[in-house]
């Protein structure tokens, strides 16, 4: 099933189908993307189990972002009115405690709790983080999936949200499914690109994280920014 791909092979090795057990045990951070949707639906159908009923939802919302409705989640086979609602009303909840609060960001380091849970995607996952003057968080998007270059990863994709918002500076991440987290050629190629746009459209790039689920590496710790 191809959206098997969307998680690591050693993931879905360790994936037990017990995600309350480990809510209950270890806590909501313990708790991966697929947990999280995997208790959202509750259970599958004859066709498709829960936990890929709940990888099919994570690619929507992931290729949908904050437009992501109820008609699209219903368009997968097994995921009908309620499954639906309840997904699109934790996801509302979720965005109301989040941003309600304008985390502030003061340091590389408080971004990586924010973009982490993306850590077990197969392919790259590009997102963009929108700040205010005072570097409080507006908005978290997914810009792009798979292979970061300058097709994919396009200025206009990246700043069109910000401009929007009026935010004063992002800062962009992606996850390195290798778990190497050394800057290729490309990353630091499109971190000079979107760089030098942000200083045309006057909205500031404070940083570039890549990320496993174990640690990042910062463009602007490393002096690379």
């Amino acid at each position: 099933m191809k959206y098997r791909n969307h998680l690591t092979q050693k993931a879905m090795e360790l994936y037990d189908g017990k995600p309350r057990e480990r809510l209950s045990t270890q806590g909501s951070e313990a708790l991966s993307d697929l947990d999280i949707v995997t208790i959202l639906l509750g259970t599958g159908n004859k066709d498709n189990p829960v936990q890929y009923l709940a990888l099919k939802v994570l690619d929507i919302i992931a290729d949908k972002g904050r437009a992501l409705s109820a008609q699209d989640l219903r368009s997968v086979s097994g995921i009908g009115e309620a499954k639906a609602s309840v997904l699109i009303a934790a996801l509302e909840l979720g965005r109301r405690v989040s941003y309600t609060a304008k985390k502030q960001i003061n340091f590389p380091g408080d971004i990586y709790p924010i973009v982490r849970h993306y850590a077990d995607r197969q392919q790259e996952h590009f997102i963009r983080i929108s700040l205010n003057g005072a570097h409080e968080v507006i908005s978290v998007e997914v810009v792009s999936i798979g292979l970061v270059n300058r097709t994919i990863v396009h200025p206009r994709e990246v700043f069109s949200t910000p401009l929007k918002e009026r935010a004063t500076s992002i800062i962009v991440a992606h996850n390195h499914p290798s778990r190497n987290l050394v800057p290729s050629k490309e990353d630091r190629e499109v971190t000079t690109r979107l760089k030098e746009s942000g200083k045309l459209l006057g909205i500031e790039l404070l940083d570039h994280l890549i990320f496993s689920d174990e640690a990042y590496h910062s463009f602007l710790e490393a002096g690379e920014l």
